[in-house]
């Protein structure tokens, strides 16, 4: 139904999207998923030249619509968009903004076009209010207004621009609800939304945005349940990262110390977190630091999962070989110590360098 290959955008110097290539089957429904900036909402613009690419090719059902003087509003009219402001005319009814385009576009007859509206504002739960004004609706009743608008076209396809980020909260599960019988309806859907259990319910499968395209693809339950690439499973985990690189010589436990503090204040981990972190790596790193005969590389990543509370640190060292937690010189109050402040502990040796997980209690 779809097909984008090596789709290009910028903005002057700022590159957007680079080499972004994608398949759409009718009946998909794609989540697209990504941290604001990374390109989402300029995909779903580009995909109907709403914005128009600085090079690729976008072919829908069969039609090249990235081709000069190609039927593209032929092609609009088979695909709707939602957007996130609902763009409703202000001085017409609810009523006249749905029959509006079928009449004028489509050539409808008006009496034709006002049972399908009423339909479809049915169908969306808001045909009570046929007769309002925009300005009598709540964000959420307008949203559904749009959509409506949008089916009346009769479309093959729907584009949803985060369709809940302008909503109060309260309001955002009647708008989702209406996307959900939508497309269990089997209308092909692609839908930008920072509602990350709503995508993982409804979508056949999940585009992560980032780099400037489209960095990981899967199905639901790959995405979020067991991501393969390192920054799908930042965004999916929120994880929140500090990370550092020094040598032994140049190693400064307190330069550290106050650095970490400043990270753990910054996402609200707890002084006793806190704590547990500085003494683990106060035992590890004056270790490795100590134990070097020459210049050695160390890289210190800490992470720190929102949604579950669960705390990481990763050291990454040269220059000793095996685990040093199983070196007989480590002492052993220290490593009771270590033991007791971690649920677990992973070492992993790969050539020259040694990498050591510890979750922390």
């Amino acid at each position: 139904m779809i097909s984008v290959k090596n789709l290009k955008k910028s903005y002057g110097e700022n590159t957007i999207l680079e080499n972004v290539s994608l398949k759409i089957e009718k009946g998909d429904v794609i989540a697209v998923i990504g941290p604001s900036g990374c390109g989402k909402s300029t995909l779903l613009r580009c995909i109907n030249l709403l914005e128009k690419p600085d090079s690729g090719e976008i072919t829908v059902n069969g039609l090249e619509i990235t081709k000069k003087n190609s039927e593209i509003d032929s092609v609009r009219m088979k695909m709707g968009m939602v957007y996130q402001n609902f763009n409703l005319f202000s001085h017409k009814t609810v009523l006249e903004n749905v029959i509006i385009a079928p009449v004028k576009v489509l050539k409808m007859p008006r009496e034709k076009a006002i049972v399908e509206a009423l339909k479809f504002l049915k169908l969306v739960g808001i045909s009570n209010r046929a007769d309002f004004m925009p300005d009598q609706l709540s964000g959420g009743q307008k949203q559904r207004v749009a959509i409506a608008r949008c089916l009346a076209m009769h479309p093959d396809i729907i584009l949803f621009d985060e369709p809940t980020s302008a909503l109060d909260p309260t309001m955002i599960d009647e708008v989702l609800s209406v996307i959900k019988k939508l497309v269990k309806s089997g209308m092909t859907s692609i839908i930008v939304t920072h509602e990350m259990t709503f995508a993982k319910n409804i979508a056949n499968k999940v585009f992560f945005m980032e780099d400037k395209g489209i960095y990981e693809i899967g199905t639901p339950e790959e995405i979020f349940d067991n991501p393969k690439k390192e920054k799908t499973k930042i965004f999916i985990n929120k994880l929140k990262i500090f990370e550092a690189s020094f040598t032994n010589l140049t190693f400064d436990i307190y330069e550290i110390g106050q650095k970490l503090a400043e990270y753990c204040f910054k996402y609200d981990i707890t002084k006793k977190g806190k704590e547990k972190i500085n003494l683990l790596l106060e035992e590890i790193l004056f270790f490795i630091c100590e134990r070097a005969d020459t210049e050695v590389q160390i890289s210190l990543q800490v992470s720190y999962n929102e949604a579950t509370g669960e705390k990481e640190i990763v050291i990454i060292y040269a220059g000793q070989e095996g685990n040093i937690l199983e070196n007989e010189a480590f002492d052993i109050i220290s490593l009771n110590l270590i033991k007791g402040l971690t649920s677990s502990v992973f070492f992993i040796e790969n050539g020259e360098e040694n990498t050591l997980k510890l979750s922390v209690r």
